[in-house]
């Protein structure tokens, strides 16, 4: 097989040869059935066989501005005829501006960038930037919550995908989440009394502030189940961290460049991290790369002190200039303020699914952020598949939306919403309808 005959395989020998010779992510070997992809364009996909999926994940809520964007595309191949690669103890163009346009979108004074080749690599920086910079050895992480599959990042991360990887580094502590649906600090409450807060201090102190470098937040949970903090919370923790010399580290991994409808998830609530990692949409993931952001006077620190971090693929140059193309997609194509009209709109159907499905016990969305969580009975809130598990239903609503050309992730009793924000309101009722007739499946799981 040479580059020049890519493009001839048909579904059966693709799948084929990527079970034989690939080991894929998270799962057990045997039980993997992929969908051969043979190309993208825009927010749909198609296998081989010419049968169409509307891509409402962005694949690993990722690409952004959509696939196959010409712009970023011509911007890799200029770049691979100029220079495919320096070392990251180099300069190049590509990198020089990268670091220039960051740091006017990014808040505050994020304006200095360490680069890595993705979000993993980002978190593991941070750890030891915080680490050194505080002298302090604790981190705080938070239950549902995912940082990356890296030692260091699958620690903080609090999902069980850390349990098989355990033990791992040492020093981290968890808090709990701002999870209002099911939220065991103000469930009796008619509103949020942002009582999380009080719990995160009280560990904090338990614990000895003096000891804990830094916290560590998805500034709008992601895998764990879109969990949007309530007005008041990350404003909170910066109070908290301030108050106790604590470093906050806002993870944008999943959240940034435009995908809640700001530039970053931070910006909704005019919060500055010292330190933010990002990814994924930083390329659109045309090619692998990540960052940690980081406040000026976190990296003035390193002007004398060695930073004892570093990657071969740092600034690579390639990346850099898909990086820049796809920054400059976002503002030709205006599309944070797309993802906040069709968020809008997403916002509005899935209210209206609320109201005719019984399964779903609660939606939540920020900008094209979004997830359905099922539930068996709304009054107890029993979810339609346990933690960490599967049920018949949600097998069976996976399979209807793959039968029926929508992929979106459906994990535990959950789904998500997370299209291209280049998506057309046309396109996004043609995702919703999908999902809508699918819900059949799982209100037949309903017990009154």
């Amino acid at each position: 097989m040479t580059a020049a005959t890519i493009g001839v395989m048909n579904a059966d020998e693709m799948i084929e040869l990527c079970k034989r010779h690939s080991i894929y992510e998270w799962s057990a070997q045997s039980t993997i059935n992929p969908i051969p992809v043979a190309k993208a364009k825009g927010v749909y996909f198609w296998q081989p066989d010419g049968k169409r999926f509307i891509d409402f994940n962005s694949q690993l809520m990722c690409v952004n501005i959509g696939h196959g964007d010409e712009r970023v595309i011509e911007a890799i191949k200029k770049q691979a005829d100029a220079l495919p690669y320096a070392n990251p103890f180099m300069a190049t163009e590509a990198r020089a501006r990268l670091g220039q346009v960051l740091s006017e979108i990014t808040p505050g004074s994020l304006n200095k960038f360490f680069f890595t080749l993705g979000g993993a690599e980002a978190n593991e920086n941070a750890i030891k930037m915080a680490r050194a910079y505080t002298g302090r050895h604790k981190l705080i992480a938070r239950y549902r919550s995912y940082h990356g599959a890296t030692a260091g990042a699958m620690t903080l991360t609090g999902d069980p995908r850390r349990w098989a990887n355990e033990p791992a580094i040492s020093g981290v502590l968890r808090v709990f989440d701002p999870y209002r649906y099911r939220c065991n600090f103000c469930k009796m409450a008619d509103a949020c009394t942002l009582d999380c807060l009080n719990h995160v201090e009280e560990v904090m102190m338990y614990e000895g502030p003096h000891t804990i470098a830094a916290m560590f937040v998805e500034s709008v949970t992601g895998t764990n189940g879109i969990i949007i903090p309530p007005d008041g919370y990350m404003q909170g923790l910066r109070s908290l961290c301030d108050k106790h010399g604590i470093l906050l580290v806002c993870d944008e991994v999943m959240s940034g460049f435009g995908r809640t409808g700001e530039w970053f998830a931070v910006d909704h609530w005019k919060v500055v991290p010292d330190l933010m990692p990002m990814a994924k949409g930083l390329t659109s993931a045309y090619l692998p790369m990540g960052a940690l952001a980081v406040k000026d006077e976190i990296a003035e620190f390193f002007n004398s002190k060695v930073f004892a971090g570093g990657l071969t693929y740092n600034s690579h140059p390639m990346s850099c200039a898909a990086a820049l193309a796809t920054i400059e997609v976002y503002k030709q194509d205006n599309l944070i303020e797309n993802a906040r009209r069709m968020g809008e709109i997403l916002k509005r159907e899935l209210a209206r699914l609320t109201e005719k499905h019984p399964s779903i016990g609660e939606t939540r969305s920020i900008g094209l952020f979004g997830i359905v969580e099922l539930v068996r009975n709304r009054k107890t809130k029993e979810p339609m598949a346990p933690f960490n598990g599967t049920s018949p239903e949600m097998t069976k609503l996976a399979a209807f939306f793959r039968e029926n050309g929508l992929y979106t992730f459906v994990r535990w009793n959950n789904f998500f919403t997370n299209p291209p924000l280049c998506i057309t309101e046309e396109q996004l009722m043609e995702g919703i309808d999908i999902i809508d007739r699918g819900l059949e499946i799982t209100d037949q799981g309903v017990v009154n």
